[in-house]
């Protein structure tokens, strides 16, 4: 069995606090390459928001070495607003932008409303419009989504459920995909505190062993208080290596 291949870096690259993390004299155009340089990958928040533009997506591409891979997190408008009741026109809309990273694209994730239970038959309509040409991952907030039902939809369109750390709380790990997909928001409150190096450790091992399987894995830090996520990101690679 091929070994797979494992991705650590930070979800998003510009905030204002990570003044520890860049040089002084750069600037903020410059910030992205800075970081694809020591990571090899790195999850685009903004993309919630906003739908950046064909010409971002492309800059970016430029910006970053052959090799990098970004991860996209997906519209909240249909994440959240329509609650993945849409056409496959929003589908469509969102990725003629991202598929503009062309070798460089890596999985969509959706982040789901904290507040919004179970909706199998939701889910499934929306499983049913994604294209198999591009990884997607599913980050279930609220805790009722962890159900045996959830699981076999995303295996049977080979979708990964997100593992990940949020205030205290740690998800199953449940794996539903040939690549896995995983985000630390933070060990304390939301996007604050950094891991042990213990904890880190543990991920690491944990990574390996999926690597071994032949599964990818992409891990990101979120705990940007204080560019915290940057220093895990770090230790976590050295870990590994």
């Amino acid at each position: 069995m091929k070994a797979g291949k494992i991705y650590i870096g930070t979800s998003g690259w510009h905030y204002k606090h990570w003044k520890d993390f860049y040089p002084k004299d750069i600037k903020q155009s410059e910030q992205l390459a800075y970081l694809a340089n020591m990571f090899s990958t790195v999850e685009i928040n903004n993309s919630f928001y906003k739908l950046p533009t064909k010409e971002t997506f492309e800059n970016w591409r430029k910006e970053v070495p052959d090799d990098f891979i970004f991860a996209i997190k997906g519209s909240r408008f249909i994440s959240h607003m329509k609650k993945l009741k849409v056409n496959g026109k929003s589908i469509d809309d969102f990725l003629d932008h991202a598929r503009c990273l062309k070798s460089k694209l890596g999985p969509v994730l959706f982040q789901l409303p904290p507040r919004w239970k179970v909706n199998a038959e939701r889910l499934r309509d929306f499983l049913q419009l994604l294209p198999r040409t591009v990884r997607f991952s599913f980050e279930f907030r609220d805790h009722s989504w962890n159900t045996p039902e959830i699981y076999n939809l995303l295996e049977q369109y080979r979708c990964a459920y997100c593992i990940y750390n949020l205030a205290g709380y740690q998800s199953p790990s449940i794996i539903t995909s040939d690549f896995v997909y995983i985000r630390l928001h933070g060990p304390d409150a939301k996007y604050e505190g950094s891991y042990s190096k213990s904890a880190l450790t543990k991920w690491a091992e944990n990574c390996r062993a999926w690597q071994a399987e032949g599964k990818d894995v992409f891990l990101f830090f979120d705990n940007d208080q204080n560019a915290f996520a940057t220093k895990n990101a770090l230790t976590l690679l050295s870990l590994l290596r």
